[in-house]
């Protein structure tokens, strides 16, 4: 088999997606570390990999596959028989995609608001106007979503929108689980559904938001099955998590 290197960053949600499908899979891969506040994923030789200029890219062989979602699909496309992650029936796995579609567009983007105001909006905070445009315009995908923000951070009004998205993306996770009878969100298999909600669920409880599910014991269920997976701790090494390179976020409520 070709050889495997991931380019990402530890704390990237969709970083920690692909680290822990990589590892459910058996794979050995390369870890290429980026400090995304250092500008690693604006070099002209990462933008050769990635031109949207974000984290992950996976590498494999001459290929470049961008898109967390995307790489899920195609790992599982080429080694669909180490340690499934997908059903075999076309049904089924309309339905996992149907999941990840709502993941991707409710709960995925709204997670980025309050882990933005809470631990990023600092660094942001001492750029100049001209550094911070400038960061802004060499971002394809997250140019408008850094020019809300500002240098002030996302007002009270967008926090209010983001967590409401975040609830009702728990409510339909909940929702899930109750129909497969659990423990997972297809049923008795972990696919990559459950793989895809995972870093924002992790993320949720790290920034103090796991009130979101407290009248959801079948998430807090779901939550401790994941974590006692060795592919878990595979993935969110030390440095993984917003309060450890952050402290301080630790007693934000």
């Amino acid at each position: 088999m070709d050889n495997f290197t991931l380019y990402n960053a530890p704390q990237s949600t969709c970083s920690q997606r692909v680290r822990y499908c990589l590892h459910a899979k058996k794979i050995d891969f390369e870890e290429r570390k980026l400090d995304l506040f250092n500008g690693d994923q604006l070099t002209p030789e990462y933008l050769k990999i990635n031109p949207n200029g974000v984290v992950p890219a996976l590498v494999h062989g001459e290929k470049s596959i961008t898109d967390s979602s995307l790489i899920l699909e195609y790992l599982e496309d080429i080694l669909p028989n180490i340690t499934p992650l997908r059903p075999k029936k076309a049904d089924s796995i309309a339905t996992i995609r149907a999941m990840m579609r709502f993941i991707d567009e409710v709960p995925g983007p709204a997670i980025r608001i309050p882990s933005y105001n809470l631990a990023f909006l600092p660094h942001y905070r001492s750029m100049s106007e001209e550094e911070f445009q400038s960061l802004c315009d060499s971002k394809p995908l997250r140019r408008e979503f850094l020019m809300k923000m500002g240098r002030t951070g996302f007002p009270e009004t967008d926090m209010n929108e983001a967590l409401e998205r975040l609830k009702r993306g728990i409510e339909r996770v909940g929702d899930w689980l109750a129909q497969s009878n659990g423990p997972w969100l297809n049923g008795k298999e972990l696919t990559i559904a459950d793989i895809a909600i995972m870093p924002i669920i992790v993320r949720m409880a790290d920034i103090n938001l796991k009130y979101i599910w407290n009248k959801l014991p079948m998430i807090e269920k779901w939550y401790s099955n994941i974590q006692s997976s060795e592919h878990f701790r595979a993935t969110f090494y030390h440095g993984s998590l917003l309060t450890e390179k952050y402290p301080h976020l630790a007693n934000v409520k």
